[in-house]
């Protein structure tokens, strides 16, 4: 019982104090005059959250609020404004929402620093006419109507912020005043996205525009210091998406992250800086953000894959994966934690793919085709690799061997072309593109042989030569020490 009347002791207190508030936003005889002439700001002042508060009309118009009579109501001595215009609107807003002192009293939570970051944002360069900023705080909150942001009908609740977005961003016309080159559909692929659909069936904690960019500091999409800048989008995405908690109520696992950074995508955009490299919006969408379905996998992997994606449309595997509903690219590379392609991944040996499907039971082609297959690209590195060291042999012997180092190319160019033309799952147009390497590995070392034999053929003629002119200088020197000790000098 005491609980409960502590409970009620504080409820009553509150009451008191929003009561006291009120009651001194009544005796503004500004809002008394207009609410009585029935003026429609008067009427949303009303539910207003700086009325509730007890701030009266004067303390953004300026002027008496006391006084009954309008001229000296309206005095310009005492501060009256009238109505805000551009960026006097904001700035009269920021008289209290940027003094942190000022604020505490209602809410020790509430930021100060909205004013800042609007001015940095993209939201914050000059509009049309050249005088002002695009964006002014009404232009989002509402004027005269304003309630708390926790509020389902503030314009920037999370279920009202796409309508509020899209009142300026689904303008074509007045997009295009600005950068013709952006979108205005951003609000119709919102709500195809599964972001979308929960948030339009009234749940405010999926994403929508302002968890991805942010709210009074949106930077430009080309901003590094961006919050959907390529390399910070894994990051606002794990926002949620690596939340135990709040991903539990929609059943999604929370490891994408962790396996993203690890991948061959991952480590070419954050630790390569690869702006290239896929993110979470590559594959499933920015505004229009969905899950690729089966079939689709192939077409989303193949926006950057394309040859790997044609050739794969044309094999065998196309078909059976079609069969039992298998997701393409993704069954055999994984998704979120897809790493380099490696040639380990093809054959029958332990830690390869195709014997997740093949085996050697029975007359299976595919598991004979895995052996063939990784047994011609296995031999075809052997022959790379012995091609590589006679090359750097006969190099380092001194031996002209240009011509063969550039054939070395032509080995390494088909080892790239069979790990493509493997997706084509087909064992002739395979063994076609390895022989087209081992005719030139086989070229190249018998270059690199030949120079290594002639290097050695040069010493040991060499050698010869330097033994029969030595025997014959010996010979000579012989020969005149004989003539001299037959025909001595005289004095």
């Amino acid at each position: 019982m005491k609980i409960i009347y502590r409970i009620l002791l504080i409820y009553s207190f509150l009451l008191i104090i929003i009561y006291s508030k009120a009651s001194a936003a009544t005796d503004d005889k500004c809002f008394s005059c207009h609410s009585d002439m029935g003026s429609a700001p008067a009427e949303l002042f009303k539910n207003d959250i700086h009325y509730l508060a007890g701030l009266s009309c004067s303390d953004c118009h300026g002027g008496d609020n006391k006084s009954e009579d309008m001229d000296a109501a309206m005095n310009k001595g005492k501060g009256f404004i009238g109505v805000p215009k551009g960026n006097q609107i904001s700035e009269i807003c920021s008289r209290c929402h940027s003094d942190a002192a000022f604020m505490s009293k209602y809410d020790k939570s509430l930021f100060t620093n909205q004013m800042e970051s609007l001015k940095k944002s993209v939201h914050g360069k000059q509009s049309l006419n050249g005088t002002d900023r695009i964006v002014q705080c009404i232009t989002c909150h509402n004027a005269h109507g304003i309630v708390s942001v926790k509020d389902p009908k503030s314009p920037v609740y999370p279920t009202n912020i796409p309508q509020t977005c899209n009142k300026c961003h689904g303008d074509p016309k007045y997009m295009r005043s600005y950068n013709p080159e952006i979108p205005v559909d951003q609000y119709e692929k919102y709500r195809t996205s599964k972001h979308g659909i929960l948030n339009a069936k009234g749940d405010p904690n999926p994403a929508q525009c302002v968890s991805c960019h942010g709210s009074h500091n949106i930077l430009s999409t080309k901003d590094v210091q961006s919050s959907v800048y390529p390399v910070n989008i894994p990051k606002i995405c794990a926002n949620c998406h690596s939340n135990k908690e709040y991903m539990k109520r929609y059943g999604i696992p929370t490891d994408q992250y962790d396996k993203y950074v690890k991948s061959a995508h991952g480590i070419a955009l954050l630790e390569k800086n690869d702006l290239g490299a896929p993110v979470c919006n590559s594959c499933h969408g920015n505004h229009g953000a969905i899950p690729p379905g089966i079939t689709s996998i192939s077409k989303v992997c193949g926006t950057c894959h394309v040859l790997n994606a044609e050739l794969f449309s044309g094999s065998p595997h196309k078909q059976a994966f079609d069969t039992h509903n298998y997701p393409e690219c993704e069954t055999c590379h994984g998704k979120h934690d897809i790493m380099p392609a490696q040639d380990k991944m093809l054959g029958i040996r332990e830690g390869a793919v195709c014997i997740k499907c093949h085996t050697s039971a029975g007359n299976d082609k595919g598991y004979e085709a895995a052996f063939k297959m990784k047994s011609w690209l296995d031999s075809l590195v052997n022959q790379d690799t012995l091609a590589h060291r006679l090359v750097f042999e006969a190099e380092q012997k001194g031996m002209e061997v240009e011509e063969a180092k550039f054939e070395l190319r032509n080995i390494h160019q088909a080892q790239l072309e069979s790990r493509t033309i493997l997706h084509s799952f087909n064992e002739q147009k395979f063994k076609e593109t390895v022989n087209k390497g081992f005719t030139s590995s086989a070229n190249v070392i018998e270059e690199a042989k030949d120079a290594i034999h002639e290097f050695y053929f040069r010493r040991i003629g060499l050698g010869i030569s330097v033994l029969i002119i030595s025997f014959l200088i010996v010979i000579l020197y012989l020969y005149i020490r004989k003539i001299e000790k037959q025909n001595p000098i005289k004095d």
